[in-house]
């Protein structure tokens, strides 16, 4: 059973989380402290609950909790050996550990034991971190405030940062919390409900105090020709502009990609003071570990032609990595981790929005948010004073903080297909369906591409809902391979959902059993229209990309027995698969000095799941060989030389293997998935 204070500190966190204005995702922590029965003594035991490291508050819940002894907690300001070693006060944390302890204790937790009070809170609002990184945030405080809030100079965080704001609640017995310099707000309370009303107050007064005094515009005056372009043609171009994008930010290890062109964004990147505030960069220190220090801002304006605007990224990405090396020489030490990669996470395009990009699209999405509050704190900060975050060196300090690497190194190994992004064709059911859940399962991101968009969209749903995620994970898209405008549509898409395209799977099919007399005009048409035609759409629009990434890639095409096994009654479906089959070894010759792989599989007799089967391809199949249709899947089993029936999972697997590390060398084969069928040998 939850203990009442526990409880009381979920509830609340998770109404503060669900409020942006509040605090940002995963950023923040809150406590409370209570009593509890200890299981050894049976006496009484007070308790701390607090946010574990890296939870997120809006969905905390209690297994997220770290839950301390306060008794031993305090205790350990008798053995703090000063601000120079105070990091060691992190391990020590594990030994006030009540029970199991839950969720491994934050940087934070000193200052959450520390404050005589029974609740705290310590958040991120960016009403706060305005007046926290304003010049003239200790004098804006005492004007906005009074006495009821006081000033915290900047401090990293820590134990000393505990000592600090326990100190100033005691000399401050009339305050209700601290405006932390360069970081946030932390308040606290006697009850979780007084600590929620306090923390909200802060909040909600910087907030109107801002709105009451803030000059006419903050970022400076609009700067001609940086004006937002309208909703299709920035979108165009974003999708035109982010393969080479995506290409700068994966320089050192592959990163997805998350494009947004909300209208804080662009509005900031229209005015003309950007260029000076995006130099100096973020503050908050959860802010700037997901966004870098400063964003890559490309200074062309949006009336520059694709090819300008390309050459110009290439500039500035030699320059940015240039840049971050100087920052990392400038303040490294022989103690400090390793550098860990200089290309940009956060890239900004006037009049087309913010690219972000992380190890997976949530963090990705989640980078581009904390830009986004960066902006609405200079947006605060600039329109009471100027904006002054926190200098480099202490940046610095955070981003190579120790604590943080250890952090990074205890992240779990990453999935095999992890930071790849796959677009499957005629993925709604069978083949498509399964082999897209698979690279999902395997760490893919997967563009769920059907004739069908509700159907499309059901599938995505079902393979996010398997692996955890939603749109993160899995997003459906419409598209007919057999028309050229519809599929570069669908790789636009894709590309503004992932930032990119690694993996393609050529999938979509249909077949129509009919001997060469029966067979017309229009059936001939449709079968290579949707797989040889649409197979070489969908390959050339992601080519495209791939090339334009520089990041290598797979194309697989889901050809088929029948592109090498002369079968009775299908003329044109036999004939389009083997149009598949060579389209493999062409590409996989001509693709391959790009890093492309171009592979094939080969499957029969997939009729489990199967949207061809099921739309009158099995019923003839079955009159042709003489069977009942519900027999059909037995009935090809028994003419292998396993004597299995395939299932699309079979094929899945296929792809997956090609598209892995251990088949890195492999290009141009073809994989039987057919549970062997000697007339269909390789030769």
């Amino acid at each position: 059973m939850t203990n009442p204070a526990a409880a009381a500190l979920i509830a609340r966190s998770n109404r503060l989380g669900a409020d942006p204005r509040n605090t940002n995702y995963a950023g923040g922590n809150t406590s409370a402290k209570g009593t509890e029965t200890d299981p050894v003594t049976g006496e009484p035991v007070e308790l701390l609950w607090v946010k574990g490291s890296g939870g997120d508050l809006g969905t905390l819940k209690e297994a997220g909790l770290a839950v301390i002894r306060l008794d031993r907690m305090r205790s350990l300001v008798d053995v703090y050996p000063g601000l120079d070693r105070e990091d060691e006060m992190v391990a020590a944390f594990d030994y006030c550990l009540h029970g199991k302890g839950g969720a491994a204790p934050s940087i934070d937790t000193a200052m959450h034991g520390l404050v005589d009070a029974a609740h705290v809170d310590h958040l991120h609002p960016d009403s706060g971190i305005a007046i926290a990184t304003a010049a003239d945030g200790e004098a804006l405080t005492s004007k906005i405030y009074g006495d009821k809030v006081v000033w915290v100079p900047w401090r990293r965080p820590g134990f000393q940062l505990g000592l600090d704001i326990a100190a100033i609640k005691e000399q401050n017995p009339q305050s209700i919390g601290c405006i932390l310099g360069g970081h946030g707000i932390t308040a606290w309370g006697d009850t979780s409900e007084e600590a929620e009303a306090n923390s909200l107050w802060i909040i909600d007064t910087a907030a109107s105090y801002i709105e009451a005094n803030t000059k006419a515009e903050p970022f400076g005056p609009a700067l001609d020709g940086y004006a937002a372009l309208p909703a299709d043609e920035r979108r165009a171009r974003a999708a035109a502009l982010a393969p080479t994008i995506r290409g700068i930010a994966s320089a050192d290890r592959p990163m997805v990609g998350h494009f947004t062109d909300a209208d804080v964004v662009l509005e900031f990147l229209a005015s003309s003071e950007h260029p000076r505030l995006s130099a100096l960069g973020t503050s908050c220190p959860d802010h700037f570990l997901r966004t870098k220090v400063k964003p890559l801002v490309l200074d062309l304006p949006p009336a520059a032609t694709i090819e300008e605007s390309i050459a110009r990224l290439g500039e500035l990405a030699v320059s940015y990595r240039e840049d971050y090396q100087g920052y990392y020489d400038r303040n490294a030490t022989p103690e400090s981790p390793a550098i860990r990669g200089k290309d940009p996470l956060i890239v900004l395009v006037p009049g087309v929005g913010m690219f972000s990009f992380g190890k997976d699209k949530q963090t990705a999405r989640v980078a581009g948010e904390f830009y986004v509050n960066a902006i609405n704190v200079m947006r605060g900060a600039e329109g009471l004073s100027t904006y002054a975050p926190i200098d480099e060196a202490e940046k610095f300090r955070i981003e190579y903080w120790a604590l943080e690497e250890a952090k990074l190194q205890r992240m779990p190994k990453p999935k095999p297909l992890a930071t790849r992004v796959a677009f499957v064709t005629g993925s709604a059911s069978g083949i498509g369906k399964a082999t897209a859940a698979k690279l999902a399962a395997e760490g893919a991101c997967v563009v769920i591409a059907d004739l069908s968009l509700e159907k499309a969209q059901e599938t995505a749903a079902d393979i996010a809902r398997s692996v955890g995620g939603g749109s993160d994970v899995a997003v459906g898209v419409q598209v007919d391979v057999s028309n050229e405008a519809a599929v570069q549509a669908a790789i636009d898409a894709a590309v503004l959902a992932f930032g990119g395209l690694d993996l393609i799977v050529n999938n979509a099919g249909l077949s129509l059993s009919r001997s060469l007399l029966e067979t017309t005009e229009k059936d001939w048409d449709l079968q290579h229209d949707v797989m040889a035609k649409g197979s070489f759409l969908v390959a050339k629009a992601s080519a495209k990309v791939m090339i334009e990434q520089q990041m290598g890639g797979d194309i697989v095409y889901i050809s088929s027995k029948n592109s090498i096994f002369a079968g009775p009654n299908n003329v044109a479906y036999g004939a389009a698969k083997a149009d598949q089959a060579h389209q493999v070894r062409l590409l996989a010759a001509e693709l391959g000095e790009h890093g492309i792989k171009v592979n094939g599989v080969n499957p029969d007799g997939v009729v489990a799941g199967s949207g061809i089967f099921a739309s009158g391809w099995g019923a003839n199949r079955a009159a042709v060989y003489g069977v009942e249709e519900k027999d059909l899947g037995k009935f090809y089993a028994q003419r292998t030389i396993l004597k299995r029936e395939v299932l699309p999972e079979n094929i899945a697997n296929a792809v997956f293997v090609l598209c892995s590390a251990e088949l890195s060398h492999t290009t141009g084969l073809h994989i039987p998935v057919d549970a062997g069928v000697a007339a269909a040998f390789l030769r």
